[in-house]
């Protein structure tokens, strides 16, 4: 399509280019092909334009399918549903769906075992491709500024036939199959720009917004993922900060969305002394506390956060408000009425 070494060359008016063959929705053996593709494409084209990964259906049986792809893939995001059709879950502020903030780049599919990194690394990219080889789940990653976000899919079952001269599924069954990989934070091969720690240990609070759950994965661990064909599932990983031994904290975002991650836009860590009893804005702090964590959220919805303990106080703002916490998991998850777009929420937590 826009592929061709003609093409590339004529970018000037434009820095979006089409990087799949078209949304097809009444086929479905395209749709994991199509998710493939603009991926493994994002490699090249990501790196001097912004690659345009296409509309879809919100509608359509696939439409998660493809909206989360969208989430992630740092381009833009648009559907093509009949008017007053359009399903995406919760309506910002500004328009845009919320479950649909885009991602800081171009998003790139992880390494699925394999040693392959950002241009600049000694490492050869061409491993990716060697990727495509192994009967595996595709990982697909990208940053926001304080999280990283790691897509999950299937995209098994359908080939090309050179008998029909079209895509179509294995005769096999395969469809049926669910398959299994292992997750790890450092398959957002730059997390380690998310830190707001130079130490750093590698620990991360991961969000699943397939089951909404949260995890704790510490350096070098595995979580298992399975899924089917057409199946999918969001990560949302943020490097976890230790204020002081047994106080740990990580920003999630807004957990209703895809990205969610992409609503957290400023975020500092304030180790208390004694004599500091009276918080930046005046506020005054609980006696006891160990550190704030202040935070500026765009958007509206459930913030969530990782936290190793009960926060002791929540502000929205100047104000105290209510919060939930699930001990066994460490969410602790604030509401947030919507404001206008041009501002942000200022959350503090004190633990």
């Amino acid at each position: 399509m826009s592929h061709n070494t003609d093409a590339l060359y004529c970018y000037k008016r434009t820095a979006v280019v089409r990087a799949s063959d078209d949304f097809f929705p009444r086929d479905p053996a395209s749709h994991t092909t199509h998710i493939a593709a603009v991926a493994y494409n994002s490699v090249f084209l990501g790196e001097f334009m912004l690659p345009d990964w296409d509309m879809f259906h919100s509608l359509h049986p696939a439409g998660e399918y493809h909206g989360s792809a969208r989430a992630i893939s740092g381009g833009p995001v648009y559907v093509s549903d009949a008017p007053r059709e359009a399903r995406l879950r919760a309506a910002e502020e500004d328009g845009l769906a919320g479950r649909l903030r885009a991602a800081r780049a171009s998003a790139w599919p992880a390494d699925q075992g394999l040693p392959v990194h950002r241009p600049g690394t000694r490492r050869c990219q061409v491993a990716v491709f060697a990727a495509l080889l192994v009967c595996c789940l595709l990982k697909i990653w990208n940053m926001n500024k304080f999280t990283g976000v790691l897509g999950v899919y299937n995209c098994q079952g359908p080939a090309w036939s050179f008998a029909e001269k079209k895509t179509v599924f294995h005769p096999t069954g395969a469809d049926a199959d669910a398959l299994t990989c292992g997750v790890k934070g450092s398959d957002v091969h730059l997390i380690p720009e998310a830190a707001t720690d130079t130490e750093w240990n590698g620990d991360c609070a991961v969000y699943r917004d397939a089951r909404g759950d949260l995890v704790v994965l510490l350096d070098g661990s595995v979580l298992p993922v399975s899924l089917k064909v057409l199946e999918q599932d969001i990560l949302t990983v943020s490097p976890i900060k230790e204020l002081a031994p047994g106080f740990r904290f990580a920003p999630i975002g807004l957990v209703d969305m895809f990205n969610s991650g992409a609503a957290v836009e400023g975020l500092t860590y304030h180790l208390l002394d004694g004599a500091r009893m009276i918080g930046d804005d005046g506020s005054a702090i609980s006696a006891g506390a160990v550190g704030l964590v202040c935070m500026e959220v765009r958007g509206c919805g459930r913030f969530g956060a990782y936290s190793s303990v009960r926060p002791s106080k929540c502000t929205l703002g100047s104000a105290p408000v209510e919060f939930a916490y699930d001990s066994s998991a460490g969410l602790v998850v604030v509401e947030l009425e919507a404001m206008r777009k041009e501002r942000a929420h200022k959350i503090v937590f004190e633990l």
